[in-house]
Parts: structure tokens; sequence; C-alpha cells
């Protein structure tokens, strides 16, 4: 994951926390290196469907077993002893990170009421506080705060120290983090083992004290209780509950405060209920399997957005999103008019909502967009619409190649829309949009240090004044790009990245990002690596990360693959890699992993793979399909052992991945699973690639990591086991410069480098 950057330090979004767990496997691996650990065999049968197999390392399961434990001491033992000969690369390589590294990290303010929120990471701390102040001085106060000069200003509260937390736990993952609307209360959710097992606490933000009743332990989001804080629990009201461990439970208010809503969702489906929590709760619409329903409210207006089937011939699993609306009162009759589509090769991705402005997330041909709508435009219409016919401002992006990351934007009242923009060339910008005047302002920037021609981004010709703001209404084509941002991509004189479209095996094209060093990099030469997720529609982050200049500095191609069952299009896109096509995203991989060695990106042996939980199942199935494709692979907290994992219901998230991956209990869902899964396909007689794995003692996702690598003693591979962290791994920004220095090491170390 990127170290800790402007994308995650607000409100609600945390630290990137990642993984420091590591099973590295090289192919050369260092002559003094003890023989690998051999753990115990015992016999055990497994069936499912009339079909029998043997699974000797079935007793892994139980972490307790004090066998278990010595062994991950042994494994992790045998990592380091591999990997010593890299000890003074790896200290090379988290120095050019830690150099390249802002000293202060923080966000400007946001606005909401009177107060200004913000988030910094202190100087030499690994986490980020959360703080505020009242506004008090209208001008100078955003540049002020942003700078960090914090003293003679007014008070500053800090509402949470996540430094604090970890000072006392040793571990922390915050889940969650909201303010109350009337600003006196902060709920935050803490995970500080790294099972996932959150505990809920309120502060009180007046006194700073945490509410006595609380904390609640063992989170899990299958029931509602309407609750007056200090009194008793026997005046505790539940106003839902959650009867299916397949869905999860939500609550949150509309933007305007009038309506609570309890969102019950799973993968694919939802179910939404609004109304005032003590008067009960009145669904609004009944669930369907594959529809979901998401609500905000404006002025006696209820706005859906849903993929409800629009007709009855119209299968629910392959609708895409469009947006109704309809008066509160008749919310409940289903009966919603004003149907707003998202237009030709548009699809609709998500909403916010304002006092005078609609916006929406939309993406045409797998590229994101925002635009706003007025809403004094007049809705009162019987008939379809398309978001054009609605007069929409297109929010201008530097490229097409930008992602786009919503700040928290809670001020209804609001005008002015705040998002980070973020590219693989140009370092975080927090942009803010003001849709009355249709003109934006570019806040701030990410400080860059040490790029490789030694120029950065502190030099004055990179510098944009906080305050200048852009006209784009009369620029021609201010729907995707504005000249006026253009100058902000001063990486690309360093380092091009280039889109592509790669055919895969049934001749889909799949979106391929092309990132290398324009100085460095050499054709037919190089080495590269090859990363995709393809899992649960999320799009996969291609967003800047300095780290990542440690590999292209010295000539290396980094790749992201777009491949099917990820966000990006349109909701086939995630359908048709997903559950009885899943094996189309591993095939989009390898396609393009042959692509950048056919063209000349990479040397035909020094390919690399790298993958991330679920997107660990892609590289995990494309080594076994084509052995000789990679030479080595890194899986970070890997989900591999789809079988065996999706047949126990008792793990936390296997009836919430049928819909993802498929049900093994049916028949020919088992067989197709079991046709790709990476623990069952295992080719003998192959040479492999060398892997470096990463796992966590106290991930609960993880069931049967060591199971499959033990099992596949034809890998040459290297587990390096975090005893205290969790799926998210642990440490702030320095340790995870560390880790990607030692993910880092075992690449070039393995490519000879």
């Amino acid at each position: 994951m990127a170290q800790t950057s402007l994308r995650t330090c607000r409100l609600e979004l945390l630290p990137a926390i990642s993984s420091a767990l590591y099973r590295a496997g090289a192919h050369t691996l260092a002559s003094s290196s003890p023989p690998p650990p051999v753990p115990k065999k015992i016999p055990y049968e497994a069936s499912a469907h009339g079909l029998t197999w043997q699974d000797p390392y079935h007793w892994m399961k139980n972490t307790n077993d004090p066998d278990f434990i010595n062994h991950l001491n042994h494994e992790n033992s045998y990592a380091q002893a591999s990997m010593s000969d890299t000890q003074t690369l790896q200290r090379t390589l988290f120095s050019e990170m830690k150099n390249r590294m802002p000293s202060k990290i923080s966000t400007p303010p946001e606005r909401w009421g009177p107060w200004l929120y913000y988030q910094y990471i202190p100087e030499g701390k690994e986490y980020p506080l959360l703080c505020r102040r009242l506004e008090t001085e209208k001008s100078g106060w955003l540049q002020t705060v942003f700078h960090n000069v914090r003293g003679g200003f007014g008070k500053e509260e800090i509402l949470l120290d996540w430094n604090e937390i970890a000072e006392k736990y040793g571990y922390v993952h915050v889940g969650t983090c909201r303010v109350s609307p009337d600003h006196n209360f902060l709920a935050y959710t803490i995970d500080t083992s790294g099972d996932e097992q959150f505990m809920l606490q309120i502060k009180d933000l007046r006194n700073q004290c945490i509410v006595p009743r609380l904390p609640v332990d063992g989170v899990v989001s299958l029931a509602v209780l309407c609750t007056k804080l200090g009194s008793d629990s026997t005046d505790d009201a539940p106003i839902f509950t959650e009867g299916d461990s397949g869905f999860c439970v939500d609550i949150t208010s509309t933007k305007d405060g009038k309506f609570i809503t309890v969102n019950s969702n799973s993968r694919a489906s939802s179910e939404e209920d609004a109304t005032n929590p003590l008067g009960g709760l009145r669904r609004v619409h009944k669930r369907v399997p594959g529809v979901q329903y998401f609500l905000e409210h404006h002025y006696g207006f209820f706005y859906i957005l849903t993929n409800y089937p629009l007709s009855e011939n119209e299968e629910c699993s392959s609708g895409d999103y469009y947006l109704a609306r309809c008066r509160a009162e008749k919310l409940y009759s289903a009966n919603w008019q004003n149907i707003i589509l998202p237009g030709e090769d548009i699809s609709l991705q998500d909403m916010d909502i304002f006092d005078g402005h609609l916006v929406l997330f939309v993406s045409k041909k797998g590229v994101p967009m925002l635009c706003s709508i007025d809403l004094s435009i007049n809705f009162e219409c019987k008939y379809q619409m398309e978001i054009e016919n609605l007069n929409p401002w297109f929010f201008p992006l530097p490229s097409s190649s930008c992602s786009i990351v919503p700040g928290s934007n809670h001020d209804f009242m609001s005008s002015v829309y705040r998002a980070v923009l973020s590219s693989p060339v140009m370092p975080d910008m927090i942009v803010d949009y003001d849709m009355s005047r249709q003109t934006f302002s570019i806040v701030q920037q990410e400080e860059l240090r040490g790029t490789s021609d030694g120029a950065g981004l502190n030099s004055a010709a990179c510098e944009l004044e906080t305050n200048e703001v852009i006209d784009t209404r009369n620029c021609e084509d201010n729907n995707y790009q504005n000249s006026g941002l253009q100058g902000w991509k001063v990486l690309s004189r360093l380092y091009s990245c280039e889109r592509k479209e790669v055919v895969s095996h049934d001749g889909v094209k799949i979106p391929l990002t092309i990132l290398y060093s324009r100085k460095a990099w050499l054709r037919d030469q190089s080495p590269g690596l090859l990363q995709a997720y393809g899992a649960y529609g999320e799009v996969l982050d291609k967003g800047w990360c300095t780290d990542r200049l440690c590999l292209l500095d010295r000539g290396w191609v980094v790749a992201f693959a777009d491949v099917r069952g990820g966000g990006g299009g349109d909701s086939s896109w995630h359908k048709f890699g997903s559950g009885l096509y899943k094996r189309n995203s591993i095939h989009d991989l390898t396609s393009c992993g042959k692509y950048l060695v056919n063209e000349g990106y990479v040397c035909k042996d020094k390919l690399c793979a790298i993958g991330y939980s679920a997107g660990c199942l892609l590289v995990g199935a494309a080594i076994n399909m084509y052995p000789k494709l990679f030479c080595a692979a890194i899986l970070k907290v890997p989900f591999l052992d789809i079988c065996n994992t999706m047949l126990d219901p008792s793990l936390p998230l296997t009836k919430l991945d049928y819909e993802e991956f498929g049900n093994p209990q049916i028949q020919s869902q088992f067989e197709y699973i079991r046709s790709y899964s990476p623990y069952d396909n295992i080719p003998s007689g192959v040479c492999h690639p060398s892997v470096l794995v990463t796992a966590s003692f106290h991930d609960a996702r993880q069931n049967h990591i060591l199971c499959f690598l033990l099992f596949i003693n034809t890998w040459t591979f290297i587990l390096k086991t975090n005893t205290t962290g969790g799926h998210f791994g642990e440490g702030g920004r320095y340790s995870q410069c560390e880790e990607t220095a030692y993910d880092y090491a075992f690449l070039m170390k393995i490519c000879g480098d």
C-alpha cells in the first residue's frame, strides 16, 4: 500500500496501514541459508460433493497449537537468513523513501458548521492526529493551519491521536471515525489486536472524556439500538435487527440531518430503512437479490441511487445504476418517477448532495469523472432524463489517468466540493470546486523531495498560490482536462505513464497502465512489476506513490492491470470477472503480462507480479497456469485456498463472499471454483517462480495460507509472519517504508539488480 498521504488523511479516511508480514521466496537464496523448516503432517481427509482429497496441513487451522506457533518462528528465522544478504540494499531503499517523505504531512482544514477540521502527522511520528478549531478568523486561516502554524490563533482541539492508541496497545487499526452532527461527540471503532473485532468508543468532545457506559466490545453490524447517552442500558430500544450473517448494517443520517437511514447490505444487495428512530423504521423497498439502494434527502424530496430494473425483462444483477427522485411522502410506495439515466457510454457510480447542488460520480469508458447539477432546475416531469439534459458542470481534471477521492464534504450548506486528485505521475493534489461559480482552486499539493534529477516539487516554478482560482467556464473541453492543471504534471518529463488496451483471451480489451522512467528504462532489458486486484468491483489504486520511485529510477517498469472483477466501467465489468466468470480476470492478468514482454516493455525473464489480499488469487492461479511467465511474485496477506475457505461457513467473510466468488455448497459452483483454485491446481514437475508471502497471525481472513504454501513444495518461497498485526498489517509511515524496502529488495535480488 502507499505511504500515508493526502488521500488517506481526511475525516473519514484513515491512514493506509500496510501489512508487515511476509513469506519471501527467492529464486537464488543465499548459499548460507539454513534448510527451510519442514512442518509435521497429520493425515486428514476432506470431501465435498463426492470428491475426496488429502489435506495433511489441516491441523494448522488451530492457531493456538504450540507446534503451529513454533513453526511460524522457524519460518521467520529462515526468512531472515534468506534475506540477510540484502540488508544493505534494504537500508539504502529505506533511506531513499524516507528522504522523499515530507517532514510534515497535513490536510488543509475542511469547514463543517462553525468548525474547521483537519489532520496532521507530527514530525517524527507514525500516525495522524484528528484536530479542529473554531472558525474565528476569515482571512489567512486555511493557509496558516495548512502550514502547521498552530499557535496564537485560538485553541486547537485534538480529537483523536492514533499514536497514543498505538503506544498503549502496540497495534492500532481505526475502522470508523465520525463526528456527531452537533459537533459534541466523536464515535470511533478501534481494533487493537488485528483480529478485526472492533471496540466502539464515544468521546464527549466538550470534556474530552469517553462516555462511561461505553465502550462496546466485539462490534458487529447486525443490530441497531437507539440509546440516550448517559441513560441506563434498560432504556435501549432495538429499532432494527439483521438476521442474515451475509449482510452488514450501516447507520447514518441524510446529509441535511432530516432522516436517519439504516442500510443492510451484502456484496450485491441492500435494503434501506429511513425515519425518525423513536418513531420506528419504515422500509424504503423490499430486499431483492442483486439490487442496491442509497438514499439522500433534499427539501422534501428523496434521491435514490439504485440499480433496480427499469423493466420487467431486465435482470436484477445486470442493471446499471440510475437516479430516481420522489416526494418524501411517496418514498414507501415504490412509485418513483423522474428517472435520471447516466447517458451513452457513461455509468453512474455514486452521488453527494448539497443545499444547492447534486454531485454525481460517473465513469465514461473507464475514466472517472465528477459533475454537479444545479438543484434549482425543474425536475417536475414524468419521463426519463439523461444527465446531459440537466446542464451538468463536469469538474476539470488534469488528465484521463487521474484518480479521484472525495473529501469529507460534510457541510450541507456549502457550494464548494473538495476532492483529492492523483495519478501515477502527479503527486496528490487537493482541489476545491466552486459549483456556484463553476471555478476551482488548487488548495494543496503533496510535497516531494529527491526526484531523480534532484529537482523535486519545491522550486518556485512549481508552486501555485493556494488562493488562485482558474475559471473553466470558457474552456473548450472542460469535461476532461484543463490547461491550467497541466503544469502540475511536472513529473511527466521524468516518468512516462501510458494507457494501453490489451486484448484478452476472449477478445475483450483490458486497460493496462504502464509507468517507467524516461531516463532509466531500457527496451527489452528492464525488469517489471505487474499489479492487479480484480474483485468486489473495486478500482485498482494507481495514485501517486513516492516509494515507487525506487523501482522506476533503477529502470523498472511498474504496470497496473484493470482486470475484470474490479471496477472502472459499467456493472458488467465486475460481473464478468466474478462468480462463474472468475477465470476471465486470471486470463486478463496473464494477457497483460504477455503484452509487457512481447511489446518490449519488460525483459522476458524479469517480469514479476504482486497481489494484495483477494488479488493474490489471480497471481496464484496465473502462476499455476503459466509458471514461466513470472520470475517472482509477492503475495501480501493472500487469499489463496478458496475452496477450503468458502466451504467453512464459520469464517467471518465466507457467506458475504458467496456473491463474489460463488457458493461451493452448490456442486456446479464448487467444480468451477476448484478448477482455478491455486491450492488445488499445482502442476508437478514444473519450475515455479520465487515467491515472497506476507502473513498475519491474527488475520481472521487468512485460513489456509500456510497449508497452501507448505503443500506446494515445488515453489521456492519465504514466509515472514507478523505475530501482532492483522489483515491490514501494522505500522505508520516509517514502518510502511521498511516493509516496502523489504519487498523491493526481494524483487531486486531475484532479478539480479
